[in-house]
């Protein structure tokens, strides 16, 4: 690999083992000072020994260019691939059966890579689709996308999408999408024409988690009823502190209280999907909850809710605890063709 693909791959590696994301963006940073360079400048640079020179450029990510520019797959990267590989047990046959991920997140609002980086990377994992689920307007400290910002990423993935049909490779093709904020009233933050237009809408609870559990419970079924409604995301909200390893260090943010019998009847009676959140710091719905979504006859959509690259082989946990809770494949949507997701999808 070259020093750029050296760089890139570091960091990967670091978001894929929930590293610091600072040295994960570090290491983005530094493959973008390279990539800006004049032609033949790296080299002079590495010969001089002047590599340290330019701006955003350490000794850490100095010692991985210099590896890669002499051939060497880099220290710092032969580590990271062993250390940071997430684990896949019980839950091995599901993950061979999952075709896509319905719940990630770009530069547009809080993620941290771009459309075609993130599906770059799906493509590679062997995704067959990958919905971009950038937040909705409300939830501003995610930079929620407006009506406008929105609409202009649908022209963005169509543009991508024409690309990707026309480059030999492995079909894959990008969804559109949006996770959508719950409002106080059961109601989605979005505008009814444009969620509309989505392939795939995540409604999820980002305020007010504390609320009464009558009023939380009344909330969520109006959300999971509204017609565009297709994912009902982290249904508890909360936020575990999870050790590099998976061991939990403490609950930091508590999950939300409501009816969990009627919360699912509904879902399973709106044929909308229950998120299994792949993320160790929420592992959402808890085992007790996903038990009583299992009874209640509910689908399932295994997400990563990635917001790097690398957090898209967050996947495995999912599926492991979808092994756990003996769900069959049948019942995940992100087991289904891209014909079958979107016909569900549609049925509105």
């Amino acid at each position: 690999m070259d020093p750029i693909e050296a760089l890139e791959r570091v960091s990967y590696l670091s978001d894929r083992g929930r590293l610091d994301s600072r040295k994960s963006e570090a290491f983005l940073k530094a493959a973008k000072v390279l990539r800006d360079l004049p032609a033949d400048e790296l080299q002079q640079r590495l010969t001089n020994g002047t590599v340290t020179f330019l701006p955003g450029i350490g000794p850490s990510t100095a010692a991985v260019i210099q590896q890669a520019a002499a051939g060497k797959v880099p220290d710092r990267i032969v580590k990271l691939e062993q250390e940071t590989v997430v684990p896949l047990g019980a839950g091995a046959a599901i993950r061979e059966a999952l075709r896509g991920d319905c719940h990630t997140h770009s530069l547009a609002s809080d993620g941290g890579a771009s459309i075609a980086t993130m599906a770059a990377a799906a493509r590679a994992l062997g995704h067959e689709y990958l919905v971009v689920t950038d937040h909705s307007p409300r939830l501003t400290v995610a930079r929620g996308l407006t009506r406008d910002r929105l609409l202009a990423q649908l022209d963005e993935i169509a543009a991508l999408n024409e690309a990707a049909a026309t480059d030999g490779g492995t079909p894959f093709r990008i969804l559109t999408g949006v996770e959508v904020d719950i409002n106080l009233d059961g109601s989605l933050d979005g505008d009814d024409d444009v969620l509309a237009r989505l392939d795939v809408v995540v409604a999820s609870v980002h305020s007010k988690l504390t609320m009464d559990r009558s009023a939380m419970t009344r909330r969520m079924i109006a959300a999971i009823r509204n017609p565009h409604t297709d994912i009902l995301g982290h249904c508890t909200g909360r936020k575990l502190d999870v050790s590099t390893d998976g061991t939990l260090v403490k609950v930091r943010r508590p999950q939300s209280n409501f009816d969990a019998d009627a919360v699912f009847a509904a879902c399973a009676e709106a044929q909308t999907a229950v998120e299994i959140n792949s993320r160790p710091e929420r592992q959402d719905p808890p085992d007790d909850l996903l038990d009583i979504a299992v009874d209640a006859g509910c689908l399932f959509s295994i997400d990563t809710d990635s917001h790097a690259p690398g957090q898209l082989e967050f996947l495995n946990y999912g599926a492991d605890k979808a092994a756990a809770h003996r769900i069959a494949p049948e019942r995940i949507v992100t087991t289904w063709t891209i014909e079958k997701l979107l016909e569900w999808t549609h049925r509105h």
